[in-house]
């Protein structure tokens, strides 16, 4: 047999082998290989491919993809402090406790986006894991596997480091959505985590028309209204965009109505 707390091979009394033993068709148990991040940063990522990261100034910006819905968790690590805040503990809680423990042991807390179960599904063991707050809006928190140790506003601001991370509620997709936007030391570009609220092509997935309408004013007035082109988006699913890029179609998504 095999140890697994040592990895001492023994022989079949039980007693510790002085050799490997014959290959009998089991599998060798197999060591944690460290996690490799690419650097060269696309924002196309997919289950079981490599997280990307990109660097920004004062920051950097960890994507990685998990679980059936290609759902996205990020983490943005202070570039001086190296403090960090964890954004949507979506599944896949072992791959996201090994980013983490590799790349962010400073971690202060973890965000979630919204309330809808996908979004969650590592939250627990995450959270128990790393032994850090967990935050999310006081609309979505109920519904959560775990109480929030903090309730984010619109307005409040997530600091970890010298990185501040501004939160943004938009109602619409959920009653509690919120969005984090980083704006890069020296007042350079922003970076908008949206959750499911934004995505490359149109705001997320609503019940009915109120709410689309909703979310799609809050999405004009708080993020449109206040950021500029070159706004990096980050959704919950799928590729990156920019609000250059979708700003041109506001005025059809609102005609279509979704």
């Amino acid at each position: 047999m095999v140890s697994r707390g040592t990895d001492t091979f023994c022989g079949t009394d039980g007693r510790p082998a002085t050799h490997l033993p014959v290959f009998d068709g089991s599998l060798p148990i197999m060591t944690e290989q460290p996690m490799v991040i690419e650097d060269s940063y696309t924002g196309h990522v997919s289950p079981g491919s490599a997280p990307q990261r990109r660097t920004v100034p004062g920051a950097t910006i960890t994507k990685m993809s998990v679980g059936p819905m290609n759902n996205n968790v990020y983490l943005v690590v202070c570039s001086t402090t190296g403090k960090s805040v964890l954004i949507d503990a979506a599944n896949e809680a072992d791959r996201v406790n090994q980013l983490i423990g590799e790349h962010a042991p400073s971690l202060e807390l973890i965000v979630t986006t919204h309330q809808h179960g996908d979004h969650w599904l590592a939250l627990e063991d995450v959270a128990a894991a790393t032994r850090v707050n967990t935050a999310a809006h006081p609309l979505d928190a109920d519904a959560l596997p775990i109480r929030p140790d903090r309730l984010l506003e619109d307005g409040d601001t997530v600091t970890v480091g010298d990185v501040t991370l501004d939160v943004i509620h938009l109602a619409g997709h959920t009653p509690g959505s919120v969005a984090l936007a980083l704006t890069e030391a020296g007042g350079g570009r922003t970076h908008l985590f949206t959750g499911d609220s934004l995505f490359p092509g149109g705001v997320g997935k609503t019940a009915d028309a109120g709410k689309f309408a909703s979310l799609l004013t809050d999405v004009e007035t708080k993020l449109f209204d206040r950021y500029g082109d070159d706004t990096v988006v980050y959704p919950g699913h799928g590729d990156d965009t920019t609000l250059g890029t979708e700003r041109p179609h506001l005025g059809e998504w609102r005609e279509r109505g979704w």
